[in-house]
């Protein structure tokens, strides 16, 4: 019988296994085709925007290529000034009659929706999201591709865990996947996609470990169906750069402390930019894209070069080098024409612009000091690599899935340790600000483990660390007459009462409820005693009980107070414990959990 018994755990176990795994596929599959729909959606709208419209055709990094032959259409910079504006104008009236909560950059949304909705994010989302996000950087505006991608995976997660009626814990972590699944293979980088997935969540580096595993699974799916359509290999082409020089890893520090300081200035504006055009409320709300396009194709009929996607640019500057005054102009160009698109109301990513930025700024700094001592920095371009790692690791608080992300968008892997210098430096110094602001501090600020932090916290603490709240209160004996206990409740604010026999052990208890039907009925209270009203089916807690255990005691006997016994006796009675000194030391113990992690 027993081994039946295993056996039949073993095969639930494995049809469950089964199933999640399914489920992880499912939406693998399913993210792997949004990221196939939307760079399609993407390439075509370049084509018949930017270059048919306007004549400018930027180009895209060595991963990628046109999908269409280009035109010869010559430049035309007035085209591009208005271009961004006319996407603007249709985005936001798509997003704010569809799908308001689908503007701006999808990640935010979606660790929105992973700490305070349960999971949950409605089905029309990644739709409107997708042609939204495609308008918006088609046209010109500044964004990023994970951001869509990351709502189109995480929506249909969403979507697939609903109606299965599956649990908001359950429902999170497959939207948490979705996001891995798709912002793992927009940008062929399975591992850092699932691990992004977790680390984004929070601002302390943590990890939200549930969604390691699901969301490698669903990433590598998704990976695997966007590569079968354009091709395996990484989105840069990167030189095979080395780290040999320990003398390097000062250019290196200096790099860090610019790449926090540009960090700080790209969040400020951002957010700067986002107040100010929600201050503006005379303006309809699906105009502000529009206007917001309008100062982004106003930087761009300078500076062409800071709008749309830029991958091209960094893929220059990787092999053969661009001047130090494009990288400027592209890296501090960016900054406005990202928050002018998609702080407005727009819609996109922050991820893709913060590359570019960070590389920009990367190889400004490789190059100045390639200049000022050639021996010591021989190869201005693995900068432009450190630099993209560490800018976005300063906005974000990832350290660790920038890291190796970097790592799979340009295969190269041989910059690890300065990398690692250098990301674990803008990390510290960039705690105080995020992209990304709807990231929770840690698991303990998230509204999303409240639950599990009661249990995980009380489960530690024992009733013997709360000894000195354990009252000593008075207790009746079980002969008491009723009358006598009548002229000692009126002189107590005492509500449970211990009854103990004359050997002095506990033999019962009750409450100031329980002699409510006894207490007017005048012509038989001399008759009782306490042993009549108390209950010998004592519920007591010991001091090596945890809390949780007696939290529970509480709650289902409905009871405010419960007596404390000795280990092994439960006759000696050491006191009474209240249900509000467990949960003020619960409190205590979050408040100095928070106050050390900060």
């Amino acid at each position: 019988m027993v081994l039946l018994t295993k056996g039949a755990r073993g095969r639930k176990g494995i049809y469950n296994a089964g199933k999640w795994f399914s489920y992880f596929i499912i939406i693998g599959l399913i993210a792997g085709c949004g990221s196939v729909l939307f760079h399609y959606l993407c390439q075509l709208g370049i084509h018949y925007f930017m270059d048919f419209m306007a004549g400018y055709r930027p180009t895209p990094p060595a991963g990628e290529h046109h999908l269409l032959v280009p035109t010869t259409r010559p430049f035309n910079r007035w085209i591009l000034l208005f271009l961004p504006a006319l996407g603007g104008l249709v985005s936001g009236w798509l997003v704010y009659t569809f799908a308001p909560e689908a503007e701006g950059h999808g990640t935010d949304a979606a660790i929105d929706a992973y700490h305070n909705k349960g999971g949950f994010i409605r089905s029309r989302v990644p739709i409107i999201k997708t042609i939204a996000s495609t308008l918006t950087l088609t046209t010109g505006g500044s964004g990023g591709r994970e951001g869509p991608i990351a709502q189109i995976g995480a929506g249909f997660a969403s979507f697939l865990a609903t109606r299965l009626n599956l649990s908001d814990r359950e429902r999170r972590i497959m939207m948490a996947a979705g996001i891995g699944a798709g912002v793992g293979s927009i940008f062929r980088a399975p591992l850092a996609g699932a691990l992004f997935a977790s680390e984004v969540l929070y601002r302390d580096p943590e990890f939200e470990s549930d969604v390691i595993i699901p969301a490698g699974i669903s990433s590598v799916v998704a990976y695997c169906v966007y590569c079968l359509v354009f091709g395996w290999g990484s989105l840069f082409e990167s030189p095979d750069f080395l780290f040999r020089n320990p003398l390097e890893l000062g250019p290196y520090l200096v790099l860090a402390g610019v790449l926090v300081a540009t960090g700080w200035f790209y969040v400020k504006v951002f957010y700067g930019t986002e107040k100010l055009f929600k201050s503006l409320t005379g303006i309809p709300n699906h105009l502000k894209p529009a206007i917001g396009g309008l100062c982004t194709g106003i930087i761009g009929f300078f500076f062409a070069h800071t709008l749309a996607f830029g991958y091209g640019f960094i893929q220059t500057a990787l092999t053969t080098g661009l001047p130090i005054t494009m990288l400027l102009t592209l890296a501090i160009g960016k900054i406005f024409t990202t928050s002018f698109s998609i702080a407005s109301g727009g819609s996109g990513g922050v991820f893709g612009p913060s590359i570019v930025i960070g590389g920009a700024m990367g190889g400004v700094v490789g190059q100045i000091f390639h200049a000022i001592m050639p021996g010591i920095v021989t190869a201005p371009g693995a900068f432009v690599i450190v630099g993209m790692a560490g800018f976005f690791t300063a906005v974000s608080n990832t350290p660790i899935s920038t890291i190796i992300f970097v790592s799979e968008m340009t295969n190269s892997y041989h910059l690890l340790l300065p990398s690692l210098l250098v990301c674990s430096i803008c990390f510290l110094l960039g705690q105080n600000f995020t992209i990304f602001k709807n990231q929770v501090q840690t698991k303990v600020d998230s509204p999303a483990h409240e639950g599990e932090f009661m249990v995980d916290i009380l489960q530690k603490i024992r009733v013997k660390d709360l000894l000195p709240a354990v009252k000593q209160v008075p207790h009746v004996h079980e002969e008491m007459g009723f009358l006598a206990f009548k002229r000692f409740f009126s002189e107590t604010k005492q509500h449970y009462f211990p009854v103990m026999n004359k050997a002095e052990r506990l033999v019962g208890i009750f409450s100031s409820t329980d002699i409510r039907s006894v207490i007017f009925l005048k012509e038989v209270e001399h008759l009782i005693v306490m042993r009549d009203i108390a209950t010998t089916e004592i519920i007591t807690t010991t001091p090596s009980e945890d809390l949780n255990t007696v939290l529970q005691k509480f709650t289902q006997k409905n009871i405010d107070s419960l007596p404390v016994v000795r280990e092994r006796d439960s006759g000696i009675l050491i006191g009474m414990l209240d249900r509000r000194d467990v949960i003020a030391t619960y409190n205590h113990q979050v408040e100095r959990m928070k106050s050390t992690r900060g």
